[in-house]
């Protein structure tokens, strides 16, 4: 009996410290789901650089080029890696079921795909999608609360982003990751595939160059080459940025931002609006952040778009009848809703006439409009998630009603035409929840003791509202108390942060890792927090928590029960009837 426990010992401990045998990869992943007649590339990765002898490849038992009707490439030390790789270049499929098996040596690689038609007549002639980005159930109550008001337990209005007949869970994890981030999250609402974190248009492959790994047509893409529908993309943040790039990107790396201006110019949305002028001017140009002497204005502006660089030149180019434009307002981030009505801080002084999300949204529509062949309009809140992660949640919020404004806009539009497929989603969220009010006027010298919960979470007392369903003043006796769940070594005040986006946290003397912000550690109620987070995170991150996903129009009765993120891509090119050879 003593020696069989010693063996199974033994093996158990070889087993569990054994190393796993290498084996291929294919690309596209396992389970993927495919529109018809949309383009990829197919790759197979096998380790330790075998021959093409070595190796066998078939799809439903048939040679992969056999299937794919053209031959594939066959590279041997890949970049001079310690790998083979078979290739084909925008590869496409008819409708089906595909089992795809790899062959090197004994091992043997398999994944299935789903290749899915989408049926005829189209059913929508337009589609309008809402990406919050971060936006979370809590962001969505408290701007409920913030801009409707309640009393006894009810609401006293509902959110344009609520009152849509169609909601389903939208799980938003990565191929790689539990927890997302804004790149692949958003390329699988664009693309229809799962990636990795930071990866936009493509899978991640072992390529070195970030620009040559596996490639997935964008839903831009698929409209441009298949029909004329006019397509638009609206964010407050960097146009460059991960979710209003995932309409047109194929980067390994969400940080390429000069390549991903050269991308939005060879897809050429119609309408184009957000910040980050500084990578669309040459190098020569003070303030420009391109290594090269390449002048996009200039080249979007010989292609036919109108410039915009403020609020009014943008209307004064949807009032002419412009189809096309390039609106820029700001050289990083457009000024969120909080600073561009109330506390006038981060770069409203710099920039005073910036559209909002709202305001982009209505010309947008306006322009894109007027195409009797329908169009496709992507709308980003992108800092919902900025403010999130620096903890300010005041500033999120007011970022959500702003949203919210926008989806009203998109509603009024689509009206009783129902030809419109209406959806609002975040691309991931954050760990954020409301727990209570504070109220000055409880006792105590702490900060949680100025927190109500339960019976004591009394109706906040904002400041009335303005014309748009803003309060006019939130640093007020009675707060909503929204907290976070992730967060670095910082200092809570329990209060709006007036003077600008609050700095969580700062690099210690020795810049190895980050301190509660001493700027946050000062007043009657500042507490201290130990952060809960690796010490290298100066801010909140993202939480792996469903989001919610609510819809209205031609082909919205999908959406029910739990999705993952790539079912939304689905339903648009079901929609739009994108499918087909």
């Amino acid at each position: 009996m003593r020696a069989q426990k010693w063996l199974m010992t033994i093996l158990a401990t070889g087993l569990a410290g054994a190393t796993p045998a290498l084996s291929q990869t294919i690309y596209p992943i396992n389970r993927a789901e495919i529109l018809e007649g949309s383009r990829f590339d197919f790759k197979v990765e096998f380790p330790n650089a075998p021959t093409s002898a070595d190796v066998k490849v078939t799809i439903n038992g048939k040679p992969a080029a056999e299937i794919f009707g053209k031959p594939t490439a066959f590279i041997q030390n890949e970049e001079g890696q310690k790998h083979s790789a078979l290739w084909l270049r925008g590869a496409t499929l008819p409708a089906g079921n595909y089992v795809v098996e790899a062959t090197q040596g004994a091992n043997k690689a398999t994944v299935k795909w789903e290749v899915f038609a989408t049926a005829q007549p189209r059913r929508a002639k337009n589609v309008i999608l809402f990406i919050g980005d971060g936006m979370s159930v809590a962001h969505r109550t408290a701007a409920r609360i913030m801009s409707k008001g309640w009393e006894e337990g009810r609401f006293n209005g509902e959110l344009a982003i609520d009152d849509m007949p169609n909601m389903a869970l939208i799980s938003t994890s990565g191929s790689d990751s539990i927890v997302t981030d804004s790149a692949n999250s958003a390329h699988a609402y664009t693309t229809g595939h799962k990636s990795c974190v930071n990866a936009l248009g493509v899978y991640c492959a072992k390529n070195a160059l970030t620009l040559d790994h596996p490639k997935v047509e964008t839903i831009s893409e698929v409209i441009k080459r298949r029909n004329k529908m006019t397509i638009g993309v609206v964010t407050n943040a960097e146009i460059e940025d991960a979710t209003p790039a995932s309409m047109v990107s194929h980067t390994r790396r969400r940080s390429d931002y000069n390549d991903i201006v050269k991308m939005f110019y060879d897809v050429k949305p119609d309408v184009i609006m957000g910040g980050g002028s500084p990578n669309f001017l040459p190098k020569t140009t003070p303030g420009s952040k391109r290594t090269d002497d390449l002048d996009f204005i200039a080249q979007f502006k010989a292609a036919g778009y109108s410039i915009a660089t403020t609020k009014t030149e943008m209307n004064a180019a949807a009032a002419s009848g412009a189809k096309k434009l390039l609106g820029l307002y700001n050289t990083s981030n457009v000024d969120g809703a909080f600073d561009l009505r109330l506390a006038k801080k981060g770069t409203v002084a710099k920039f005073p006439d910036q559209p909002d999300v709202a305001e982009q949204t209505k010309a947008a529509i306006d322009m894109l409009k007027g195409n009797e062949d329908g169009f496709f309009l992507m709308v980003e809140s992108g800092r919902i998630d900025k403010y999130s992660h620096s903890l300010d949640w005041e500033r999120a919020v007011f970022d959500t009603i702003m949203l919210d404004n926008a989806v009203k806009i998109a509603k009024d539009f689509a009206g009783e035409r129902n030809d419109t497929l209406i959806i609002v989603v975040p691309d991931h969220t954050h760990a954020v929840s409301l727990v209570g009010t504070y109220d000055d006027e409880r006792s105590g010298q702490l900060l949680r003791d100025k927190l109500g919960t339960y019976a004591d979470s009394k109706a906040p007392n904002y400041g009335p509202l303005d014309a748009d369903g803003y309060p006019t003043n939130v640093n007020t006796s009675r707060r909503l108390a929204v907290v976070f769940g992730t967060y670095p070594d910082t200092c809570d005040t329990g209060r709006p942060f007036m003077d600008g986006e609050r700095v969580p946290a700062v690099k210690s003397a020795d810049g190895k890792t980050n301190v509660a912000n001493e700027a946050d550690c000062t007043g009657p109620l500042a507490t201290r927090k130990v952060g809960n987070l690796p010490f290298d995170a100066n801010s909140g991150v993202h939480s792996g928590d469903d989001g919610i996903l609510t819809a209205m129009g031609p082909g919205a009765e999908k959406f029910r029960g739990h999705k993952p993120n790539t079912y939304v891509f689905r339903v648009m090119a079901e929609a739009l009837a994108l499918g087909g050879e």
